[in-house]
């Protein structure tokens, strides 16, 4: 056994399902952005994650950056830098930074600053009435709720026209923040050429019922986290402050209409916090064509969403694939645009049938008390089978209607998304320091579950990581395992859609660095 093995089992102990989680024996705010950051993509620069257990993150980085490099952004609560190289240094130079500052202790990762852009395929107006409300069946909920201003979707994307005729009065009166130009204004710099989250925005939440323009899905509040640029492109770091920020507003939703950049540890960071902070992160597809979802709608925290036609078609743009959860229409949808453009226009895209989710997501939150997971899972168990393979449909398309009547635990129509019920179980436990590591298992209560949720949460001054092996009967480690969340504090979520049955789940929760207790919660739904 080597002596990665004796860190990672020092200790095994297994759970056993009986309403709650069992041992085999009984169980005794981001910092400020250097002034004249350039705006969008930055490709010259590179992001550093540094552990929870690091009191210092600036400085644990500052001493391995070289002399023609700097750091140029902090995030403290979701504890990365941003290291900007100059436009004439090399790709080697560049890995040669990564190689050296993930040498030192603390350092959880090192990797670039990706660019994501808009998910979106616009196309010109052709038809003067909508059709998306109808097709997801919103006017039946409005009949029960025309939603409620308690309720916050937060739109991270470019800047959004807020006082738009038709959606003044669901924006906020503190409507946003900008973390293009890190100012508090989220408003387009050129409304005539960045109008997307103002699409986007209509799509969730225009204004229902007030004579004017066009319906969204219901009278959520809506905020706007400006992270993209004028041309619909944003860097990761820019992405994930917006995002915390959201979670932090409190946001029950959080709506990502964008998506290109590939897998990053900042962004998977980002969309762990808001998810453990309470939100429904819902994300574009993608607008390829592949049979891959995006990032970060691939991300198991994200609810991941394809695009239709009024048909109820996949779109020939959408991405699709196992991680596709809903869908909803996509395509020459009518919604807000910015004034400069008309007040209206049909676009197209999975940036358009995101938002259609996130406000019949904020509709249904009016009428049922739920939590992000629960929320997640009724959208789901709700939605209609429109006839699609599940990798095009995920659970089905999402219905207003039905999510608002039905009640939670009763299940519904659905394609998919099971009957409803779950079980929760937990348990309390500590970890001495980074040799060590606790092995759980979980044994299914339903034959057949339709999703599992594996929650960690640790001390503030540690970092503990979870692992879990789905289907194989051995625990996982960080190094061997099926599912894993690892970002640089206590706080990890892992979602599994239609879990394997046919051994128990097995989790291994482990220390990089630091001691402490913490609880370990499973809830598995039917």
């Amino acid at each position: 056994m080597t002596d990665d093995d004796t860190r990672q089992y020092g200790r095994r102990q297994y759970l056993k399902t009986t309403g709650a989680l069992g041992a085999a024996a009984a169980f005794g705010g981001v910092a400020s952005a250097t002034p004249g950051r350039t705006p969008g993509p930055k490709e010259n620069e590179i992001l550093v994650g540094v552990s929870a257990g690091v009191a210092d993150v600036r400085a644990t980085v500052e001493q391995a950056v070289p002399t023609n490099a700097r750091i140029v952004h902090e995030n403290r609560t979701l504890r990365y830098v941003a290291v900007e190289f100059p436009d004439v240094a090399s790709t080697q130079a560049r890995e040669s930074f990564v190689e050296s500052v993930t040498s030192r202790d603390g350092v959880k990762y090192a990797e670039r600053n990706a660019t994501y852009t808009t998910s979106l395929t616009p196309n010109d107006p052709q038809f003067d009435q909508q059709y998306a409300p109808q097709q997801v069946e919103a006017p039946s909920a409005w009949d029960t709720t025309l939603g409620s201003s308690s309720v916050t979707i937060a739109v991270v994307d470019t800047g959004a026209q807020y006082d738009h005729p038709d959606l003044q009065a669901n924006y906020a009166s503190d409507p946003g923040r900008d973390f293009v130009d890190n100012d508090s204004d989220p408003y387009p710099d050129v409304p005539s050429d960045e109008y997307h989250a103002t699409h986007v925005s209509g799509c969730a939440a225009a204004m229902v019922d007030n004579g004017t323009g066009v319906a969204g899905q219901g009278n959520s509040t809506l905020i706007n986290g400006r992270a993209l640029d004028e041309s619909g492109s944003g860097s990761t770091s820019d992405i994930a402050d917006a995002i915390e920020w959201a979670a932090d507003q409190g946001a029950d939703v959080i709506n990502l209409s964008l998506g290109g950049g590939g897998y990053t540890q900042t962004m998977k960071n980002a969309v762990s916090y808001a998810t453990d902070n309470g939100a429904l992160v819902v994300a574009a597809a993608g607008n390829n064509g592949s049979g891959s979802v995006s990032y970060p709608a691939a991300y198991s925290e994200c609810v991941a969403v394809s695009a239709v036609d009024d048909n109820e078609n996949l779109a020939s743009f959408s991405q699709y694939g196992d991680s596709v959860e809903l869908c909803a229409p996509g395509v020459d949808v009518l919604s807000t645009t910015t004034e400069a453009r008309g007040s209206y226009e049909e676009l197209s895209g999975t940036s358009m049938a995101t938002p259609v989710v996130s406000g019949v997501a904020g509709l249904t939150k009016s009428q049922w008390d739920l939590t992000n997971s629960e929320l997640r899972s009724h959208l789901k168990n709700t939605a209609t089978d429109i006839g699609l393979p599940s990798d095009q449909q995920g659970s089905g398309q999402v219905d207003a209607g039905a999510a608002v009547a039905t009640e939670p635990g009763d299940g519904g129509g659905g394609g998919g998304g099971g009957g409803g019920g779950s079980t929760t179980g937990s348990v309390t436990d500590s970890l001495s320091g980074y040799w060590d590591s606790d092995c759980w298992t979980w044994a299914w209560e339903y034959s057949d579950p339709s999703q599992v949720e594996v929650v960690l949460s640790g001390p503030a001054d540690a970092d503990f990581d979870l692992y879990v092996n789905d289907g194989e009967a051995s625990c996982p480690s960080y190094s061997n395992y099926d599912y894993a969340s690892y970002t640089v504090d206590s706080q990890e979520t892992v979602v599994i859609d239609d879990p394997d049955t046919s051994t128990d789940l097995y989790i291994t929760v482990d220390s990089y660095s630091g001691s402490g207790t913490y609880d370990l919660t499973i809830t598995e739904y039917e």
